[in-house]
């Protein structure tokens, strides 16, 4: 007789009800649709700036529509990982891999805390292994995992023992964890001893950092000295080998440290290239059918999102709903006929796709064409949370290698558009990546709407209609209800005010600046002018609970000299200049009665606001002000605009 604890779903698919989003979607569709109608049938008594305009606004309707589409049939799925750790003799091995490239912008102590969160997973320790790519082949790397697996033999067990929930060391300990926990003298006493063995451990990592590492490169070290970063053979390490079966006595899983070959000349293709070194060096040392793919900027918040995954993928009913991650044809020829072949896991011969700084979107878009599914795994609380800073040179970087590879996906022979039209994406599959796609081209429409009506303004010139005209309604009921169902949205998923505007601005800054630059190295890798490169970001840990409110520079906004702050400092300047123009009464006359009003004048306030990062930055020091050669560059282009919007309110 079956147990009818094993016989329960491991997940349920829950349909939300959005019938008043849906409503309220469609009729921010039709308001776009409507005043695109007006500005073609009054196109004839206006000029460039409404033609502008309607470009513009095209553009975000044709967005709009893609949106709505991929939000338009709503589901969640409810995941029972306890159900799941019922079944502890079928459960099958599970590889983590985690990626790092660079010991100084993505600093070691970040990648322990992801490894050790991993390794701390409620799971058995002997079907569990850690793998950890070392794109900068930097003995310090390899010394802070080997310490940190002495550490993750007091770690782990402590977590287990007190049913410890975020079990990543640095944001356990700088949050108010034991008020929550057990207070008993046991581990009251456990809790300082582990924070005390964290904080030597960090310290040891510190110390190599500053160049003190305590050993010479000898024994385990050797294969590190001399070593060429872009020109060294491959290093697979074990740093610890689980032989214990079972984690009941909280065994520490599988660690493994890889840095793969590198050879001058030689295409590594990226991450794309270490993800399938990875699943190679794991095809042979464990055949596990399971991978979970971390980067070292994000560690594991709740490293229960293993469990909630293995719901997902162990529920599947054929293999027609499988959505698995690929693996190398050459290892896994036999598995077909493996027990969990036919059911569990499909293959796919190319590994990570090659092509791409994106490689995680590329690869989906591929497999999605051949008719794997995915699903989408949320719980509470969040899987995984980032260390890089929300402003500044670290994000601008990470947005334009999102966006350049974006771009660079739909002008390849791979593009959404032309798989759909030979038959192997659906055209559902196809709304749904152009609206991540088409992100990277948003930008030159976002550029020309936050310069619009500045331009309007010093040329006097019009792109919205007048005050005493009822048209004038449509965009202003667009933004109202735009923002109010936005935030509508933040506040049901449990987030702030604060958390809706700020992501509001960002979005307006990462489009004029790292979109931007993203649209034009693709531009130029097509004219045959520049090679695409990874750009690695630079990491930073706060040392907070991960609440903002807590450290009063969460959210500053930091600049460098990169030129990838110029347009938007630009498009500061230049809404400044139209709003002074506007205080000291300088608007040029309109001809026809079709000069700038309170409209434009608003709009132009509204972009200042956005950039009001960059307004500080203009009388900020340090790393929190804009540097003067940007202000420079930026002040000649700005004024170059401004002449010539008044030639042509001259002309």
């Amino acid at each position: 007789m079956a147990n009818p604890t094993t016989s329960l779903p491991l997940y349920e698919r829950v349909t939300r009800k959005n019938t008043i989003a849906r409503v309220i979607e469609l009729s921010i569709l039709s308001l776009l649709l409507s005043l695109l109608a007006y500005r073609i049938l009054s196109f004839q008594d206006h000029g460039f700036s409404w033609l502008l305009a309607s470009l513009c606004e095209s553009w975000f309707a044709f967005n709009w529509v893609l949106t709505v589409s991929t939000k338009w049939n709503q589901v969640e799925y409810k995941t029972h990982p306890q159900r799941l750790l019922q079944r502890k003799p079928e459960l099958p091995p599970v590889d983590m891999f985690v990626t790092t490239a660079d010991p100084v912008l993505e600093p070691p102590i970040l990648t322990v805390n992801t490894v050790l969160s991993l390794l701390a997973l409620d799971y058995p320790a002997d079907k569990l292994a850690c793998y950890v790519s070392d794109d900068g082949s930097s003995p310090l790397t390899f010394y802070s995992l080997v310490e940190a697996s002495k550490f993750a033999k007091l770690w782990v067990p402590f977590c287990k023992k007190y049913s410890i929930q975020v079990r990543a060391p640095f944001r356990y300990f700088s949050g108010e964890s034991m008020s929550s926990q057990d207070t008993s003298p046991q581990f009251q006493q456990d809790w300082k001893k582990m924070k005390d063995e964290y904080e030597q451990l960090s310290q040891k990592i510190e110390d190599a950092a500053r160049g003190s590492i305590p050993c010479e490169l000898a024994g385990e070290f050797a294969d590190f000295m001399n070593m060429q970063r872009g020109n060294h053979a491959s290093i697979v390490k074990v740093i610890w080998e689980n032989k214990e079966a079972g984690n009941a006595n909280g065994a520490v899983p599988h660690l493994v440290y890889i840095s793969r070959e590198k050879r001058p000349k030689h295409p590594h293709h990226f991450k794309a290239g270490a993800m399938n070194v990875l699943t190679r060096v794991s095809g042979v040392m464990t055949n596990a059918p399971f991978v979970l793919n971390v980067d070292c900027d994000m560690y594991v918040n709740n490293p229960q999102i293993v469990l909630h995954a293995l719901c997902l993928l162990l529920g599947v009913k054929s293999d027609k709903d499988c959505a698995f991650v690929q693996f190398p044809q050459q290892f896994y020829d036999g598995l077909k006929d493996d027990p969990y072949g036919n059911q569990y896991v499909v293959l796919y011969e190319m590994g990570w796709i090659y092509g791409s700084t994106t490689e995680d979107v590329l690869t989906g878009l591929i497999i999605q064409g051949r008719g794997w599914k995915s699903t989408t795994c949320m719980p509470t609380p969040p899987g995984f949370l980032g260390c890089a800073p929300s402003g500044g040179p670290a994000t601008m970087t990470q947005q334009k290698r999102w966006a350049t590879g974006l771009v660079e996906i739909l002008v390849t022979r791979r593009s959404p558009l032309i798989l759909t039209l030979v038959g192997e994406l659906q055209f559902r599959q196809c709304l749904a990546y152009l609206w991540i796609l088409l992100w990277g081209l948003r930008s030159v429409p976002e550029l020309c709407y936050a310069t619009l009506p500045a331009y309007c303004i010093i040329s006097g010139s019009r792109f919205l209609p007048k005050v005493e005209e009822p048209a004038l309604l449509i965009p202003v009921v667009i933004f109202i209800t735009y923002n109010l169902y936005t935030l509508s949205e933040y506040f049901r998923a449990g987030l702030s005010a604060r958390a809706w505007w700020n992501n509001q601005r960002m979005l307006r800054i990462t489009a004029m600046t790292a979109w931007l630059f993203g649209v034009f190295s693709v531009i130029l890798k097509l004219l045959g002018l520049s090679e695409m490169v990874f750009e690695v970001t630079q990491k930073e840990q706060s040392s907070t609970n991960g609440s903002d409110d807590d450290n009063a520079d969460v959210g500053r906004f930091t600049f460098d000299e990169s030129p990838i702050f110029i347009p938007a400092t630009t498009v500061l300047l230049v809404n400044l200049t139209a709003l002074v123009i506007t205080i000291l009464g300088f608007r040029p006359v309109a001809r026809g009665g079709n000069g700038s009003g309170i409209g434009e004048v608003i709009f132009s306030s509204c972009v200042v606001l956005c950039l009001w990062a960059f307004l500080k930055g203009l009388f900020g020091k340090g790393k929190y002000g804009i540097p003067s050669a940007t202000v420079y560059k930026s002040g000649a282009l700005a004024l170059l605009f401004v002449n010539s919007s008044r030639w042509t309110s001259m002309g």
